[in-house]
């Protein structure tokens, strides 16, 4: 504990001069240190959603006395959420949850890409309020009753666990895990992390359940043979997706280029079949979210039907936000 205390020195004792002149008190439970959820004096309900906003990039030697005070310049907040490392510096991102959604809009408007110091530019854009984690590396024999039961254990505010054949490994299973709040959720993940727990000798790896993983998971879902946990612990056959031509990667992987270029988050991609022709072309509806973007990127693309057709989608999604950005392939 001593050497922890020498890191940071100026800057925490900064903190507490500010705790104490200002009479905020910060509470640090599990890896996150929060201000207010409700701060004093609020006296309506939770905000609605669209009001927290994400925000990263932060100098690991920030802490509340500078970020709280610049957040609550453009609206009041409900909350603060900055998370923590075990020496006692910040772990680069922190959530503001603000009363309405304006106030959320207008953060993100003020400071994203503001310049916290010279040469650091922090990201500011909305939260994803995201409330599920997938859970991977399970034995093919860990049964839903042996998994919840752990999770009950060491998690709390755990809605549903549904588990899945993995798409990657035929003899072995993943679990999407999903908490009634973010907020449960990101304790659940850290504690599973620190854990290293185990089921049936194998590890498990987790992590937040990404969007295009999900629908993957419902596609296929809708394909695999009616099966039951009590047959034994065979693994029903769900059908592997064939690899994307080379052509078609290249255009997600400029994608994902020409955004970590303009220091954006990873492309998330819905897509959406609302019109089937008896040619065999279907109509895809589309929705590319890019944390850090101002807005999502929408519209419609034909596609001819085969295995990957929600595939072809993404890719024509992709080209469409490269149009919009101005890139070329």
């Amino acid at each position: 504990q001593a050497w922890t205390n020498g890191i940071n020195k100026a800057s925490k004792m900064a903190l507490l001069a500010w705790e104490k002149e200002t009479g905020i008190k910060l509470v640090q439970i599990n890896g996150q240190r929060r201000y207010g959820g409700p701060p004093p004096g609020w006296n309506s309900g939770p905000p609605p959603a669209g009001t927290e906003v994400y925000i990263a990039r932060l100098p690991q030697d920030v802490y509340e006395n500078t970020l709280i005070p610049l957040f609550e310049s453009v609206g009041r907040l409900y909350e603060f959420r900055l998370m923590m490392t075990f020496s006692g510096l910040n772990r680069g991102f922190a959530y503001a949850r603000y009363g309405s959604p304006r106030d959320a809009r207008s953060a993100i408007a003020a400071f994203h890409r503001f310049p916290m110091r010279e040469g650091c530019a922090i990201v500011v854009c909305q939260s994803m309020q995201k409330h599920e984690l997938v859970m991977q590396g399970l034995a093919t024999s860990v049964s839903q009753r042996e998994l919840e039961a752990m999770l009950q254990a060491v998690t709390e505010g755990i809605l549903s666990v549904t588990l899945h054949t993995s798409p990657g490994q035929r003899q072995a299973r993943l679990a999407v895990l999903r908490y009634r709040s973010h907020e449960a959720a990101a304790l659940a993940k850290k504690a599973l992390l620190e854990g290293n727990l185990r089921l049936r000798g194998a590890g498990m790896r987790v992590d937040w359940l990404d969007p295009q993983l999900k629908q993957k998971l419902q596609l296929w879902k809708e394909e695999e043979p009616l099966s039951s946990w009590a047959d034994g612990g065979k693994s029903p056959v769900v059908p592997r997706p064939a690899a994307l031509p080379p052509a078609m990667q290249n255009v997600l992987d400029r994608l994902n280029a020409v955004c970590w270029r303009r220091r954006l988050g990873t492309p998330l991609f819905i897509t959406k079949c609302v019109q089937a022709k008896p040619d065999g072309w279907k109509r895809f509806w589309y929705e590319v979210v890019i944390p850090g973007y101002h807005e999502p990127i929408r519209g419609f693309a034909w596609v001819s039907v085969d295995q990957n057709e929600h595939e072809n989608a993404k890719v024509a999604a992709a080209l469409h936000v490269l149009q919009v950005f101005g890139e070329s392939l």
